[in-house]
């Protein structure tokens, strides 16, 4: 007979039951990507037996633009930190029905650093994503009704589908050929090469670095559409080594083009310098493109009573006055005749930059020269 204290003995658990009736979704990834493992939850949640999902990737498991965002966005940051957490996802199951789920991803490598696999646990999220909907209509009817209600909603879904847009350009156009490039840089590196070819190979390795920055900093663009603006890291750095860099990496794909450049800086400067070479690059690259060609780019940069100032200014015709008023906004080309290349964004994503640095681009035009300005508080 059992006393007042006696305690009842516990079934031990069951692992393997645990694992494959867990109340989330477990799967295991081998280095290539393949699933290699996963459990009862998961299937039984897709309709899809386990053994048919082993040899199948993660992207094969979600819809079109979950695989966009899971390929641009989330697979990167895993390969970067080596693990991400509540990502919202959609997996879509036997009957085509799409399934929301958070999911969070840690890599398990061994002592050398090699990639073992990657474990991922998923969560239903469709209450969550229901409340948090629910939240959005409550707040968009307290503020407004009627036709203002109807403006912010088309507003934001303009603003969807253009982040959309970005994501699938950005996703397929730039990161496929960049990686081919940066492929073909690292094999010719292995090669014996001349002292001039290693430095083109050197400065090839730097610009791809630098573009694979760009391409996750224009996303931001999506997010600074709806009200976030452009993120910073701000710390004390140099700014001359990597203004000459990029001055370099432009004058290289325009060989034929001269750049005349006067740098006086003072000490470290507090910003975040991976911004302003965006900034300047963007800048630079528009001077060299609408310049005329016989005539030199000229760019400054100096720190004079508390700000730093950096121009550009190239000869030519000048802007318009109604093209002047559009200059930064996205998607604005220029007039017609000039060049066609380019999304648009250049001169609109190196204005953001500045105001995010608490500083301004003025640009001034006439028959001498047209000159970009860029001032911001060294304080």
């Amino acid at each position: 007979m059992n006393g007042p204290h006696t305690q009842v003995a516990m079934p031990a658990e069951d692992l393997e039951d645990l694992y494959e009736n867990a109340p989330c979704g477990y799967l295991s990834l081998q280095p290539d990507g393949r699933i290699v493992k996963v459990n009862r939850t998961l299937s039984t949640w897709i309709g899809i037996p386990a053994d048919q999902l082993l040899g199948k990737r993660l992207h094969d498991l979600l819809n079109t633009s979950g695989r966009i965002f899971y390929e641009t966005h989330f697979a990167p940051l895993l390969r970067m930190q080596g693990f991400f957490n509540e990502v919202a996802l959609d997996l879509v199951t036997v009957d085509g029905r799409k399934l929301p789920v958070l999911a969070n991803a840690m890599e398990r490598r061994a002592e050398d650093g090699a990639l073992l696999f990657t474990r991922v646990t998923m969560f239903q999220a469709a209450e969550r994503r229901r409340y948090e909907r629910e939240l959005v209509d409550a707040r968009a009817a307290a503020d407004a009704a009627g036709a203002t209600i109807k403006a912010k909603l088309a507003f934001e879904q303009q603003t969807a589908e253009l982040r959309e847009q970005f994501i699938a350009i950005l996703g397929h156009d730039l990161r496929n050929p960049l990686a081919s490039i940066a492929a073909a840089a690292r094999m010719l590196r292995k090669e014996e090469q001349s002292d001039r070819s290693t430095k083109v190979l050197d400065l090839m390795q730097g610009s791809v670095v630098r573009m694979s920055g760009l391409i996750d900093n224009v996303l931001d663009f999506a997010r600074a559409r709806l009200g976030g603006g452009i993120v910073l890291d701000r710390r004390a750095e140099e700014l001359e080594p990597l203004l000459r860099q990029v001055i370099e990496e432009l004058h290289y794909s325009h060989l034929d083009r001269r750049i005349e450049v006067s740098i006086e800086l003072v000490g470290p400067i507090n910003c975040d310098s991976s911004r302003i070479g965006q900034l300047v690059s963007n800048l630079l690259g528009n001077a060299l493109t609408h310049g005329t060609p016989d005539e030199p780019v000229r760019l400054s940069a100096a720190t004079l009573d508390g700000r730093l100032e950096l121009w550009i200014a190239n000869g030519g015709a000048p802007i318009s006055s109604d093209a002047m008023t559009r200059l930064f906004q996205p998607f604005f080309k220029g007039e017609a005749g000039t060049s066609p290349r380019g999304l648009g964004l250049g001169l609109h994503i190196a204005s953001e930059i500045a105001r995010a640095h608490g500083g301004t681009i003025t640009v001034s035009s006439d028959d001498k020269e047209t000159r970009f300005t860029f001032v911001m508080p060294l304080d």
